[in-house]
């Protein structure tokens, strides 16, 4: 026998352990697209006109952010929806989910740009992980890939980068900089409603949505998404803050919700020491950075120094 949804006399769908409710498809429907729009409301209004860029990988978590905003702003002309998918340079990956976005867009009738590492920093993924650097890949890929989503966004006149962070990458990116004393990086983690100069501030739609929620939603939906994980996710960091944060959601339902809410009572405190200075202009490449040279530059000339040593070996 199926249990009955909390809300109606209808079969339910899932289980929502941190609040006991039983919910339907189309209950859970609303309770999902809700929570969204709240949250949405409270990262900053939209104007008219707006330009809102979505960082779109073809993966679960940006389409449905794509799909939701699409939904929620398609009738307020004078609010455009654009959809940026960086190639990193990963074969049998970042291709495959590239058809995918592009047959989203396609389908949706969204602007689709696609902007490559190859393009912005010389070199693929592939290529840079050949190096074997103990920094491990996904340090150079995150900061790439802020780079060029900031720099496609600047190009196509965005006033808002939405990206599809769910309430567990977010929790796990809280709770990593706080483990890592990184006070500074935690002040500019979005969503930003201060905006710097040659920065496009983010949002995050998805924000207080638990990774799980978000893969029924798309589902339930019948949306069209590519499922992979990224073959270099193996060696990330990020991995053992997931498991720590999975085994206290388990023991405790309703850890990652707190931790977010904690940071949300820290975040003015931050921002007020941290994130009131104005932002540098990088030596090298003339972006904004908290530092002389940027990060990107510093991993680049680490990059071309490691590979010249290793041509120098052969």
């Amino acid at each position: 026998m199926s249990i009955q949804c909390s809300k109606c006399v209808k079969p339910a769908v899932t289980y929502i352990r941190y609040n006991g409710s039983h919910l339907c498809k189309d209950h859970f429907k609303d309770y999902f697209e809700r929570r969204v729009k709240k949250d949405l409301k409270k990262q900053g209004k939209t104007f008219n006109p707006s330009l809102i860029a979505i960082a779109f990988s073809g993966g679960k978590d940006s389409t449905v952010t794509v799909h939701i905003l699409n939904e929620l702003f398609k009738s307020r002309r004078q609010v455009e929806i654009h959809a940026i998918t960086v190639d990193e340079g990963i074969r049998g990956y970042r291709d495959e989910s590239l058809k995918t976005a592009k047959e989203t867009c396609r389908r949706l009738n969204i602007p689709h740009h696609v902007i490559s590492f190859r393009e912005v920093v010389g070199a693929t993924m592939d290529e840079i992980a050949a190096v074997k650097d103990e920094v491990g890949e996904c340090s150079y890929c995150g900061v790439f890939r802020r780079l060029c989503l900031n720099k496609k966004a600047k190009e196509i006149g965005a006033d808002k980068l939405a990206t599809g962070h769910n309430l567990d990458d977010v929790a796990q990116s809280i709770l990593m900089n706080f483990v890592n004393n990184d006070l500074e990086k935690l002040a500019r983690f979005g969503p930003h409603q201060r905006v710097k100069p040659g920065l496009i501030p983010r949002i995050m739609p998805l924000r207080t949505i638990p990774e799980n929620e978000v893969m029924l939603y798309a589902i339930l939906m019948n949306l069209d998404f590519h499922y992979a994980e990224c073959p270099y996710s193996t060696r990330a960091l990020r991995g053992d803050f997931r498991g720590v944060i999975d085994l206290l959601e388990e023991k405790y339902p309703g850890t990652r919700h707190g931790i977010l809410n904690s940071y949300e009572r820290l975040k003015g405190m931050l921002q007020d020491q941290y994130g009131t200075g104005c932002l540098n202009t990088c030596s090298h490449c003339g972006e904004p950075t908290s530092q002389s040279t940027c990060k990107t530059c510093a991993l680049l000339k680490r990059v071309k120094k490691m590979k010249n040593e290793k041509m120098s070996k052969q």
